[in-house]
């Protein structure tokens, strides 16, 4: 099994299509936008709180999900015209 320290991104949230690619595709931009927003959210809300895990880590992954939350807005706006 190949070895991935990435704590924001590992590879098991990455098969052959990754899960927040899925959603887009089930739920559309919108609403995964909205789950990023609120994910994004939750690490804030948390961060430094959950044993083991660092704030640094926490504030990471809500960059995250801030960034694919950006990435899904542009292409909607790309969409629209």
């Amino acid at each position: 099994m190949e070895k991935n320290l990435d704590p924001i991104n590992p590879l098991y949230y990455n098969g052959s299509i990754s899960c927040i690619d899925a959603m887009e595709a089930a739920f559309g931009p919108v609403a995964t936008t909205n789950f990023c927003h609120l994910n994004a959210f939750k690490y804030l809300w948390r961060a430094g709180q959950k044993e083991g895990n660092s704030t640094v880590q926490d504030f990471e992954k809500a960059g995250w999900y801030i960034n694919k939350a950006v990435e899904l807005v542009k292409k909607q706006e790309k969409d629209e015209h």
